[in-house]
């Protein structure tokens, strides 16, 4: 568990216990054990096949846990129950406890490769965004244009994390999970991520895209999500990777926009960024 998650828990436990205000997540308690849903077709397919590995698993434990406790139960020695020393070798049950298991996994493995395929199916991008990550924030760059986005820590985030700093991380919104300037992408159409790093190997990670890709220096992976029409809003996420002191102080907001936002944010970050870079900021010199 990360830091930032368990620091919040032991903060809402120490609430609870004296009594005070519970933070407000989004979500319950309940909802956090299991994975997200998440807002693209490839996030839904991968909790659909969880879920389907995790009935599969349910319904072994009950088979096996049931003929264990049936055989403790009404074959006990209290019941009278005698060992049949002379068996030993059973080739019929040998053939059906490992044809059983194999047909299981087949079964299983199939729709897995089908899904590692799909996740892996970067063609056809319609916006293309490098990211490089650092330590300890993230990149953006948007492919085609001249846009690019630094991405940190908040500063009311970073603020409350100072030593004696007097805030209280619980009155602090998306505490450790929100940024100065968030990825902005359009819903609807595929993106097309190029993972690298400058320094160490981080990992850009955002659940409810279903993408989790390591960012390498000297590499360059890359990964693909579409967001489904109509799910716009804010999905984080956080580096996965140990990557030194500051590793629980970057995390990843993606914000989702209509195509139409979409061009129009690119079109006013690109002529801010374009006036920029012809009338950069002079600094006045003085005289000692």
């Amino acid at each position: 568990m990360k830091r930032a998650r368990l620091g919040t828990l032991l903060g809402t436990l120490a609430l609870a216990l004296a009594g005070g205000p519970q933070p407000a997540w989004g979500k319950s308690g309940w909802d956090e054990l299991n994975m997200p849903r998440g807002v693209t077709n490839v996030s839904t397919r991968i909790y659909a096949l969880h879920m389907m590995a995790f009935w599969v698993c349910v319904a072994i434990a009950v088979v096996v846990f049931g003929v264990m406790i049936w055989s403790l139960i009404f074959h006990r020695k209290s019941r009278g129950a005698v060992p049949d020393v002379s068996l030993t070798h059973s080739t019929r049950v040998e053939i059906v406890w490992t044809a059983v298991p194999v047909l299981i996994l087949i079964g299983m493995a199939a729709p897995a490769a089908r899904l590692l395929v799909r996740i892996n199916n970067n063609t056809d991008p319609q916006v293309n965004i490098r990211v490089t990550g650092f330590q300890w924030g993230w990149r953006y760059q948007y492919l085609g244009s001249n846009v690019s986005v630094i991405s940190k820590l908040s500063e009311s985030s970073t603020a409350a994390s100072m030593m004696h700093s007097g805030i209280s991380p619980t009155s602090v919104p998306h505490y450790l999970l929100s940024v100065d300037h968030p990825l902005v992408v359009p819903v609807g159409e595929k993106i097309r991520l190029l993972i690298t790093s400058i320094d160490v190997i981080h990992s850009w990670w955002v659940p409810d895209l279903g993408v989790k890709r390591d960012a390498i220096p000297g590499f360059l992976n890359d990964a693909s999500f579409t967001i489904a029409p109509g799910k716009t809003g804010t999905y984080r996420g956080q580096c996965t990777e140990l990557c030194g002191r500051g590793h629980a102080y970057m995390p990843i907001v993606v914000h989702a926009v209509t195509p139409a936002a979409f061009e129009a944010w690119l079109k006013h970050q690109s002529a801010l960024q374009s006036e920029a870079a012809t009338h950069p900021p002079t600094t006045a010199a003085t005289s000692g």
